[in-house]
């Protein structure tokens, strides 16, 4: 039985929908991990155990709304290709070289390097789920393991859907300590699925209420000979019904004002990658249109062979820095907006209203900032706008200091607790040194 206890900061950023910055508070965490108070330390309760201080600033462990995480042992691989050529000529050849183990090396330190960058929840669309639950329960963190569903040589996609059903038939659609595994549906994307598999996976998906995650328009090639029969992706994907449910479409650059009315009346969610999107030319999606039009949005690395990193600060830069430019107007994406994109708008966008905020029941998945940084020269008592952007702007992974999940820390002063961080890099480092020399 794990002990409650209290946390407490100059500076608590719970990230509700206004984004407030709450001066001298705490966060409680309960027996069960989760939180039971978030609030002025004056309007507390009385403590429930034990008291931790931390200076500078605690706010909710991010969530990552798309990745590839196990392509860790791939970084760098075809790095100044475009997208087609890049999956087909390098990324796709290489990992039908991957063993379930290398998979498993590649996601624990995929893992080790989102914790430490303050990210505690990933949505990865990957293969063999055993190694992938496997390596994040090593390192602490929290998984939505979108098995990838694929319409290729060596793989049946039948059997793939057939093989999520069975996991989420079997363990539930949730399950691991605190709930930290979470299986969905990732079929790859509509060019690379016959249309048979996708509207199976909505069936599948919407009768276990699973969160379906799927590639939608991301280079303007791809998808040709779907938005010649079709119009466009959107519109293939409504009629073959895979919309409905928990949808989550990952990059959605190339969309049409119909597209993204479709997404809006369908309830469908977005996964904005602009770190990806920009190194691999793949174009600037309207995220302000998106946004307008009442779409859920949250933020994505895409894999770390194609951004390449997994630090999801970058991308809160990226968001907003590219909608700026691509509306010509410095107001269009404030730093509070990328903020709650990054935490709580990435988890109502995978449906979740039990992580990406501190707020009671959810779980107590906390970041602590440390603020003895220059990008911190005002310190925390400065103007709250001035502070958000300071974090937003300047500060970045460099300041995260500690993670916990579910009340359990799984990073301190800035090293995972739960596993070596040389260990997990040599056992990545032997995987990529193996297939460089193949």
């Amino acid at each position: 039985m794990r002990s409650p206890f209290r946390l407490r900061a100059p500076v608590v950023l719970p990230c509700d929908p206004a984004c407030p910055v709450l001066r001298d508070a705490v966060v409680d965490v309960d027996v069960h991990g989760r939180i039971s108070y978030c609030g002025p330390a004056s309007d507390a309760p009385e403590s429930p155990g034990r008291v931790v201080d931390r200076t500078g600033i605690l706010l909710p462990g991010l969530v990552n709304a798309h990745a590839h995480s196990p392509m860790t042992v791939l970084r760098g691989m075809g790095g100044d290709l475009p997208l087609l050529r890049w999956l087909h000529e390098v990324i796709w050849p290489a990992e039908a070289r991957l063993t379930p183990a290398d998979i498993e090396a590649g996601m624990l330190l995929g893992s080790v390097e989102m914790l430490r960058a303050g990210v505690t929840t990933s949505t990865e669309m990957y293969f063999h789920g055993e190694q992938l639950e496997a390596a994040v329960l090593a390192s602490g963190a929290r998984l939505v393991a979108t098995m990838a569903v694929i319409d290729a040589p060596g793989w049946d996609w039948r059997a793939m859907i057939e093989g999520i059903n069975a996991w989420i038939d079997t363990d539930g659609l949730r399950h691991g300590p605190d709930d930290r595994i979470e299986v969905g549906y990732g079929p790859h994307s509509a060019y690379t699925l016959p249309p048979e598999a996708l509207t199976l996976v909505g069936e599948a998906a919407r009768a276990r209420d699973a969160l379906v995650h799927i590639h939608v328009a991301e280079a303007a090639g791809e998808d040709a000979t779907q938005r010649e029969r079709y119009g466009s992706v959107p519109a293939m994907l409504e009629e073959v019904g895979l919309l409905g449910g928990r949808v989550l479409a990952a990059h959605a650059i190339h969309l049409s004002d119909a597209d993204i009315q479709t997404f809006a009346r369908a309830g469908v969610s977005v996964a904005h990658c602009p770190g990806s999107n920009a190194k691999l030319a793949s174009g600037t999606a309207r995220l302000v249109d998106l946004r307008t039009a009442g779409v859920r949005v949250g933020l994505g690395t895409d894999g770390p062979a194609s951004n390449d990193d997994l630090d999801l600060w970058e991308d809160m830069r990226l968001a907003a820095l590219l909608a700026r430019l691509s509306t010509m107007d410095s107001t269009a994406l404030g730093a509070a907006d990328v903020l709650l994109m990054a935490t709580r708008g990435s988890a109502e966008s995978l449906g979740r209203n039990d992580i990406g905020a501190l707020e009671p029941g959810r779980w107590a998945d906390l970041v602590h900032v440390d603020v003895d940084d220059p990008a911190f020269v005002g310190g925390v008592d400065v103007p709250d706008e001035q502070l958000l952007a300071n974090l937003v702007w300047a500060a970045g992974s460099r300041t995260v200091r500690d993670v916990w999940v579910a009340g359990e820390q799984v990073v301190a002063d800035g090293e995972p607790t739960k596993v070596e961080r040389a260990k997990v890099q040599a056992a990545a480092s032997a995987v990529t040194r193996r297939l460089l020399a193949s």
